[in-house]
């Protein structure tokens, strides 16, 4: 009954979400100009998107193929279910956003007023927003009524060759895992797509020309504005529904390793339903407060509109938690482990919620231009790129610490409220109104377009500076959105490294430090996660560079910087696809293959210390790297908004700020959103692939 009441609740989000589509579309995209570019963005990202499926369907059915002969003979069809409903959620969001950005500098043309704006670029980032949690549930509840639900001590096999597995487990986790490798793939293509085009046109116009940012003559500029649509969009999608659906999935692997052994089948009921309930309260919430910011009248603070949809959102989860926490588990005899009975798993997914609230405040406070740590970069400024960098890096590795112990803290209480399975509850509770985070992050790339859009098509400046304010914010709620992410990346993974450990341990899940396997691991699941950087970060400069020589060698061209030649949109458009596409694979694969290869050799413990390991470093790298992306670039903009008295656009400090934002985007657009993937991928394998690794016997 639950299951089936959550599929409805998706439905009718997805029902919500065509109506906002539709009265988008019936909106006026402004003048010709502006329906020009719009429509080169839209049919780039496009193309983009059917190019990069064009080698992700492939290795999906490939993987699926060897789960079904190798693994369960259902699982190859849960895996592609999940990979289906990743890549629906990022399209459609992708394509939403390529209407909505038009719309926007359209609105801010019409109306000159920043309500409105703000309205219809949160239109177009709820389509999005709300289809994360929308299809990820679909699917996922899909999968559980197709196939009975979960099972305790059920058996199953391949097809080919049958390894002793729980086949309604094993539903689950390759569910996840085709979420899981969607999203990463989606996440590094469109990200060194969008880095290559961004950091080349800022090298080439800022540095090299003196041109402004979004100038038409620009052949780079376009390819930014649609690697905005590919990574910022469609890549945060398939990213955050893969966070989703993993945080249920690890509640339910929990309940059902505490559950082995036990008699108490009311109560493994209980536990493995209630993560659903709270899932499925919180795309509510998120629908109730999306619809409350559409409806009233927006005032003149986009903040403040934005914050109100999310405290809507979080209250209605906290309220129905409370509830379902009570029905769920009140008549139920709870396990030793829950402190304070059954209100343990409400406390603990309020503690998410509010860890979730206290990273994202913390993120504002070193990425925001209204605080010191960016006006403080600003002025670094002054003194050359040298400062920039090092104040940057500075700002960067001082904000991991308060997130990190946020963290700690919400999770040593939750652990102590109602152990293991707390830790998952707490991690569900911060995304459980992903609909709403997803929605308030992609109002961030809708309003970059806009702003590029007025200046691309040459409105009057005062368009320029509204959709520049809600640019800021964005930039603001962007770097609040990838907190969350990685938040609950850190819950989800811990909860899943205990899921995976459960799985081929005799009673509670112990992984010991003091074995040389455990150690072993850790120490090339750190080093793994640094080379994942570097492969990253070299794969999107290698890029750019090539992209900065093509603008260059257009910008040559007679009569293109002049503006009576058009330069070559298609050709940087087309090397940036091409350079994300074939630089995709390998990185991906990557995190597919080192706890699978690890395993293979050495046996369940060594992986158990590789996912021990990439999870410790892998946590303050990504804060390390969003943070200070994210100081760098709003440092920039607070130079270009003219509010470092006496240095503008164009000036020594607006160049070394550029400078300094070069190096920010790779590391916040590329490599800082791919972390959390990577490591809830590995973890998400290393559960698939348990019982294989338990069989083998090895050390």
């Amino acid at each position: 009954m639950v299951y089936f009441s959550v599929v409805i609740i998706a439905v009718l989000a997805l029902v919500y979400v065509a109506i906002n589509h539709v009265r988008l579309r019936r909106m006026n995209e402004g003048t010709e100009e502006m329906v020009d570019i719009s429509g080169i963005i839209r049919r780039g990202a496009r193309t983009f998107m059917r190019a990069e499926y064009k080698i992700i369907i492939p290795v999906i059915i490939i993987v699926a193929a060897i789960f079904s002969c190798f693994i369960e003979k259902t699982s190859g069809i849960t895996f592609v279910l999940g990979a289906i409903m990743s890549s629906l959620a990022c399209i459609i969001g992708m394509r939403s956003a390529t209407y909505a950005n038009v719309r926007t500098t359209n609105t801010a043309r019409e109306t000159k007023d920043i309500g409105p704006t703000t309205q219809t670029a949160l239109r177009g980032g709820s389509i999005s927003g709300l289809s994360v949690p929308a299809f990820g549930l679909l699917g996922l509840m899909l999968t559980l009524l197709i196939f009975g639900g979960v099972k305790l001590g059920a058996t199953g096999g391949g097809l080919i060759v049958s390894f002793s597995c729980n086949p309604s487990i094993m539903r689950l986790t390759t569910y996840s895992l085709g979420c899981s490798l969607v999203a990463m793939f989606n996440r590094i293509a469109g990200g060194n797509y969008t880095k290559a085009a961004d950091i080349s046109a800022d090298i080439v116009a800022k540095i090299r020309h003196d041109l402004p940012e979004d100038d038409s003559r620009m052949p780079n500029t376009i390819a930014d504005f649609i690697g905005d649509m590919v990574n910022d969009i469609a890549g945060n999608c398939s990213d955050l529904l893969e966070s989703f659906v993993a945080t249920i999935v690890a509640c339910m692997l929990i309940a059902a390793s505490l559950a082995t052994g036990s008699t108490n089948e009311a109560l493994f009921k209980a536990t493995s339903i209630f993560p659903v309930i709270i899932a499925g309260a919180g795309l509510i919430g998120s629908v109730a407060g999306i619809m409350f910011a559409l409806a009233h009248k927006a005032g003149k603070n986009p903040s403040k509109e934005l914050d109100m949809a999310t405290y809507i959102s979080a209250a209605v989860v906290i309220f129905v938690g409370f509830f379902a926490s009570k029905i769920v588990f009140g008549n139920v005899e709870v396990y030793d482990s829950f402190l304070v009975g059954w209100m343990s798993p409400w406390i603990a997914s309020v503690l998410g919620i509010a860890s979730g609230v206290a990273i994202g405040k913390i993120t504002e406070y070193y990425t925001s231009t209204d605080f010191n740590p960016v006006k403080r970069l600003a002025k670094m400024a002054t003194e050359g790129e040298a400062f920039v960098i090092t104040e940057g890096d500075a700002i960067g590795s001082r904000s991991c610490l308060l997130p990190m112990g946020t963290i700690v803290l919400a999770l040593i209480i939750s652990g102590i409220l109602c152990g293991i399975y707390g830790i998952a509850i707490a991690a569900l509770g911060m995304l459980s109104f992903v609909g709403t985070t997803v929605s308030i992050d992609a109002f961030g790339p809708i309003a970059d377009n806009a702003g590029g859009i007025a200046e691309s098509c040459h409105l009057d400046a005062d368009i320029r500076v509204i959709t520049d304010k809600l640019d800021a914010v964005g930039n603001t709620t962007a770097a609040i959105g990838k907190g969350f992410a990685i938040g609950s990346a850190a819950f989800a993974t811990v909860s899943l490294i205990f899921a995976y450990v459960g799985s081929y341990s005799s009673g509670a899940p112990d992984l010991n430090v003091a074995d040389f396997m455990v150690i072993g691991g850790a120490i090339l699941g750190g080093a793994f996660i640094e080379y994942f950087i570097s492969l990253l970060t070299h794969h999107t400069i290698d890029s750019a560079y090539l992209m900065a020589e093509e603008g260059d060698r257009q910008l040559s061209i007679p009569g293109v910087l002049e503006g009576t030649v058009k330069p070559d949109y298609n050709k940087c458009i087309d090397m940036a696809a091409r350079q994300a596409l074939k630089k995709m694979l390998v990185p991906s694969l990557l995190a597919l293959f080192v706890p699978a290869i690890g395993g293979l050799l050495f046996g369940v413990k060594f992986v158990g210390g590789i996912l021990a390991g990439a999870t410790i470093v892998a946590i303050p790298r990504a804060i390390f790297m969003g943070n200070s992306g994210g100081a760098f670039d709003n440092a920039k903009k607070y130079i270009e908004s003219g509010q470092l008295e006496g240095f503008g656009k164009g000036s020594a400090a607006h160049k070394a700020a550029v400078a300094g934002d070069t190096v920010g985007d790779t590391r916040k657009d590329v490599v800082g959103v791919a972390l959390d993937i990577a490591i809830k991928l590995m973890s998400t394998v290393a559960n698939t692939l348990s019982p294989i690794f338990a069989s083998l016997h090895l050390f």
